[in-house]
C-alpha cells in the first residue's frame, strides 16, 4: 500500500551559495602575562613550517628551555606596545581591516568577510566553520603576506586544508596569490614613504626591512628572498632615489643558524658608525603593524641607532586600515573573485 512506502529523509536545512572571504594574519597572544605568551609561543614554535629541525631534539629545546624562559622576555616586549583598552595592535588592526572590507563589499549581498589568526584566536578552523554555517560554499583565503614563504603563506593553507579533511561537503576554495610585485601595492608603499618624507624630511638613508628566515630555506627552494628583493627593487624604481641610499635588510632572526642577510640591526650599527645621522625604515612585508614593527623596529632599532651616533630615526607605519590599504586589499579580493561575483558592480 502507498501508506507503507517510506518517505525520503529530509535533507539538513542549510543556506548555501554565499561567498566567504577569510583574511588571515599571523596571530597574537591573548594577553601579556607569562602563561598567555607561553601558550601562544608553544603553538607558533611547534609548527613544522616555522621550525623544521629534528623533532625529538626540538621538543626538548622548546619545552625545557625556550618555553621556560622566553615568555617573560616576550611578554615585556608585548607590554610595551599593548593598548590598555584595545589590547594587541595586530588583532585590533586586523579586526578593523575586516570591518572596513565588510563595508566595501556590502553591495554584494552574498559576500561574507571575516578574519582569523594562524596562531591564537580567532582560529582559522573556527572562522571557516562560521563562514560555512552562514552558507558559504565558495571561500577565498587571503593570507596577509605580500611575499610567499613556507613559514607564513604555506602554513595558513596547511591549516585550511586540515579543516577541509573533515568536511563531507567541501566548499570550493581559492587562494589570493602573493602580491609582492602588484603595482597598487608598490604604489601604496611608496606613497607611505613619500608622506613620511614630506612630514619628517628626507633622510640620508632608507632601510627596507623584511622579516628574516633561515638562509637554508632559500637553498631548499623557498621563493621568499626573491620576492623580497623584487619588492624592494620596484620600490626603489618608483621612488627614483639614488640606489646607494637604499638598503634591503632582514630582521627578527631566531636561533643560531645563519639567516638571510644583511641583518637589520647590524646594518643600522654600520650606518650610524659610518656617519649616517638621519634614517628612515619601512617594513613592506607586514600589512598590519605588530610586535616586529612597533617594538623591534620602532623601539629597539631606534635605540640601537641613537646609541651608535644616529640623530633622527623615523619608522614608516604599515598600511594598516588606512583608506589606501583597505582599497589595496579590496582590489586584490575583487580580482580573485572573478567568475564568482558580478564585477560590473561599482565599489
Amino acid at each position: 500500500m502507498l501508506s507503507d512506502i517510506k518517505k525520503p529523509l529530509d535533507h539538513t536545512k542549510i543556506s548555501f551559495n554565499k561567498i566567504g572571504v577569510l583574511i588571515v594574519n599571523l596571530g597574537t597572544p591573548e594577553n601579556t602575562d607569562y602563561f598567555s605568551i607561553r601558550k601562544y609561543l608553544k603553538q607558533f614554535l611547534n609548527d613544522r613550517r616555522v621550525i623544521d629541525v629534528f623533532r625529538p631534539l626540538w621538543w626538548i629545546i622548546l619545552n625545557l628551555i625556550i618555553l621556560s624562559f622566553r615568555p617573560s622576555k616576550t611578554g615585556q616586549a608585548y607590554k610595551r606596545i599593548w593598548h590598555p583598552i584595545k589590547g594587541s595592535p595586530l588583532k585590533y588592526l586586523t579586526t578593523k581591516q575586516s570591518k572596513k572590507l565588510t563595508e566595501k563589499f556590502k553591495i554584494f549581498k552574498i559576500v561574507q568577510i571575516d578574519y582569523a589568526m594562524r596562531y591564537g584566536n580567532p582560529s582559522i578552523r573556527s572562522r571557516l566553520d562560521n563562514l560555512f554555517n552562514l552558507g558559504c560554499t565558495k571561500i577565498l583565503i587571503m593570507p596577509l603576506y605580500p611575499q610567499y614563504s613556507a613559514s607564513t603563506t604555506a602554513t595558513v593553507l596547511d591549516e585550511v586544508h586540515k579543516w577541509m579533511l573533515n568536511k563531507r561537503w567541501q566548499p570550493s576554495l581559492r587562494t589570493v596569490p602573493p602580491w609582492y610585485d602588484n603595482k597598487d601595492y608598490i604604489q601604496s608603499i611608496c606613497n607611505s614613504i613619500n608622506k613620511s618624507f614630506k612630514k619628517n624630511g628626507e633622510p640620508e638613508t632608507l632601510l627596507i626591512s623584511f622579516h628574516g628566515v633561515p638562509k637554508r630555506y632559500l637553498i631548499l627552494g623557498d621563493p621568499y628572498h626573491c620576492h623580497c628583493q623584487k619588492t624592494a627593487r620596484l620600490i626603489e624604481e618608483n621612488l627614483k632615489w639614488p640606489q646607494k641610499n637604499i638598503f634591503v635588510t632582514f630582521q627578527s632572526r631566531f636561533g643560531s643558524e645563519p639567516w638571510l642577510k644583511p641583518y637589520t640591526d647590524e646594518k643600522i650599527i654600520e650606518l650610524a658608525k659610518n656617519g649616517t645621522t638621519n634614517l628612515s625604515i619601512v617594513s613592506p612585508g607586514f600589512v598590519s603593524d605588530c610586535l616586529e614593527t612597533l617594538d623591534e623596529i620602532k623601539n629597539e632599532m631606534k635605540e640601537i641607532f641613537y646609541k651608535n651616533g644616529g640623530k633622527s630615526f623615523h619608522y614608516i607605519d604599515c598600511l594598516n586600515d588606512s583608506e589606501e590599504g583597505i582599497n589595496l586589499l579590496k582590489n586584490l579580493i575583487i580580482s580573485n573573485l572573478s567568475g564568482w561575483i558580478d564585477l560590473n558592480k561599482k565599489l
